[in-house]
This record gives structure tokens, sequence and C-alpha cells, in this order.
């Protein structure tokens, strides 16, 4: 697998150690396979970057695919509350207990996970959801807009040792940062019209409480 990750500086020696625990996923180290969208996370911070480029073999690796048949995004939504930080409307704390204790994975036992990135603007569109103002439906079709991608995580000491270091590609700044805010604006603004078309045959999370039974996902 070839992996990209976007950073202020060259990254030769990816270390589990180094990564903070308040990210999606938890510890780890977070990339992508589209070396484009490194380069527009490298210059988030309005200065030069870089998209390490890395080979990783993963034949030996337990991979957990978010993407795959049989998980839902109510799954993605339990490992994101597990280590994302922030406050909580008296729904959304009703939304988390019940997605921690219906749709929780033991995440700790793979090596990698493949899955959703949630930014600034995709963790609003979750929030929404917690917060009952967007169906379940109307949050799938907002984590596609902006082709944000998918993130691939390094979760382990068995995946780091699998990771080679190949090069690096530089970012500039006055080009990555405007094809970041283009990208991030066009998202918001697509998801304005998604969030205020009414669903009225939507699920949304009050009914998922109620026991509502989500198709297509483990529960």
């Amino acid at each position: 697998m070839k992996l990209y990750h976007g950073s202020t500086e060259i990254i030769q020696h990816p270390a589990l150690e180094k990564g903070r625990k308040n990210n999606d996923y938890g510890k780890g180290f977070y990339c992508t396979e589209n070396m484009e969208l490194a380069k527009e996370w490298a210059c988030q911070r309005n200065s030069n970057g870089y998209a390490d480029e890395y080979e990783l073999a993963t034949d030996k690796l337990n991979i957990l695919d978010l993407t795959k048949p049989g998980w839902s995004i109510l799954h993605w939504l339990s490992i994101l509350l597990e280590n994302r930080t922030f406050s909580l409307t008296p729904v959304q704390q009703e939304a988390k207990t019940y997605l921690l204790k219906h749709y929780n994975i033991e995440y700790s036992l793979y090596d990698l996970i493949v899955g959703y990135r949630a930014n600034d603007s995709y963790f609003t569109f979750a929030s929404n959801f917690l917060n009952n103002e967007i169906t379940l439906s109307q949050l799938e079709q907002a984590m596609t807009l902006g082709e944000l991608g998918i993130q691939i995580v390094l979760k382990s000491q068995k995946a780091f040792d699998e990771i080679k270091f190949l090069k690096a590609h530089r970012a500039e700044s006055d080009v990555y940062l405007k094809m970041f805010s283009n990208r991030d604006n066009s998202t918001r603004q697509t998801y304005k019209t998604v969030r205020e078309k009414l669903d009225v045959n939507g699920i949304y999370i009050i009914d998922i409480l109620r026991g509502y039974e989500t198709k297509g996902s483990r529960k």
C-alpha cells in the first residue's frame, strides 16, 4: 500500500508514541492514499510542508476497514465519540451513551484502521446528526462531500514495523492552503443544501435511541 502523510516536516521514522490520543481513531499515524490531499493537510497552518511518501506491507496486518459491508457510519461515530473531546448537548450525550453501548468496536485489536476523516467541517456534520438535526442518510451523504477521501491509520507497533519511508514531496502553502480552503468552503455550501432539505422518511438519532434497527450494521 502506497501512503502519504501531510506534515510541516519530513518524517522518515514514524513512531506510535508520537501520536495524539484525541485524534479521530486515537493515537496513531494518519495517512491517505491521495498525495494531493496530503499536501493540503500539510499546509493548513499557512506554512509550507511535505507529503511524506511511504510503502506499507499489509499482508501480516489485522485491518479494520470501516468502508466494507457490515460496518456502518454508526460504528465510525462510536470510535469518534470515544476519542474526540467536545461539549455535548443532552441529546448528544444520550446518543453517545447509546452508540458506545450498541456500536462499540474493540479497535485496539487491529493494526490498521481504514475510515472517514473528520476535519472541522465533517465533525460538524457528525455533531448535527447527534443533535437530531439531520438524518442518518443525510449524514452519510454529507461525509462524501468535498471528496475528502478515506484515511488510513497505523495503530500498532506491528504496523509501524511494516512501514518504509520513500521520499518527501514539497507542498507550497500558497497553492495548497488555497486548495484546502476552496474544498472546505464548497463542502460547507453543499452541506447547507443537504441540511435544509426535509427528510421526512429519514432516520434521526432519536429514532435510533427509541430502538429503530438500522440496516446493514453489526449491532
